[in-house]
């Protein structure tokens, strides 16, 4: 649960700014020049990418605070990937105060917009109480939203929740058809969890979540 380092996150987060692109190796003085201007001009693409090479460290020192800057520049003007790197750095305390509502805050902002892995962090933030009061059902909510996207951790904190009747009601089916998508994912621990609630379970309630899996999977996979 608490594994913020996740990644997926990183990885989609590099492949949405295009910062380590290999096209802009042998004119880097001049792109970084270019995307400096463009980023002070307000363009939010520049604006991302400057601020992840202060963050990783790519073709700039790693500064931290230089980093939140041009993220928050970013993310005032409502991109998602920025306001949930922001949200981040406010939760771990990385070239701002560490200020776990404004991490909440930045992080629902992106979650509100579809961003998979701050759904992912809201529901750990509402399980767990940091800078928002705990709230189970708020907390299955966004497992929920980043779940129905195929996030595997979030799959197996939803089936957790249902298997406890936490902000949702104690279901075991629910906990099973969860914890097994996550499963087919390769997540080692849903399968076990998966395997425990079995036997809390008819055959016949095994069946019915292994259907309902099943067509969750059709219907996710005919959309893509």
């Amino acid at each position: 649960m608490k594994k913020w380092m996740k990644a997926t996150a990183f990885v989609v987060f590099v492949l949405a700014t295009g910062v380590f692109s290999v096209a802009h190796s042998q004119n880097d003085e001049v792109w970084l020049k270019e995307i400096q201007e463009q980023a002070v001009q307000g363009n939010v693409d520049s604006q991302v990418k400057l601020g992840s090479m202060y963050f990783f460290g790519k073709n700039l020192p790693q500064n931290y605070t230089e980093a939140a800057k041009w993220y928050r520049k970013a993310a005032e003007q409502g991109n998602a990937i920025t306001q949930f790197m922001l949200g981040r750095m406010y939760h771990e305390g990385l070239g701002v105060l560490q200020d776990y509502n404004e991490a909440a805050n930045w992080f629902l902002k992106s979650a509100e917009q579809g961003f998979l892995q701050a759904q992912f962090r809201l529901g750990v933030i509402y399980y767990d109480g940091e800078g928002v009061p705990q709230d189970y059902s708020q907390a299955a909510k966004w497992y929920r939203e980043a779940a129905e996207q195929g996030d595997a951790g979030s799959q197996l904190q939803l089936g957790a929740m249902y298997a406890e009747g936490k902000g949702v009601p104690q279901d075991y089916i629910q906990a099973h058809i969860w914890s097994n998508l996550s499963a087919a994912q390769g997540n080692e621990t849903a399968r076990n969890f998966r395997d425990i609630i079995s036997k809390n379970m008819t055959p016949a309630q095994i069946v019915e979540a292994q259907r309902m899996a099943g067509e969750w999977l059709l219907k996710k996979n005919g959309t893509n």
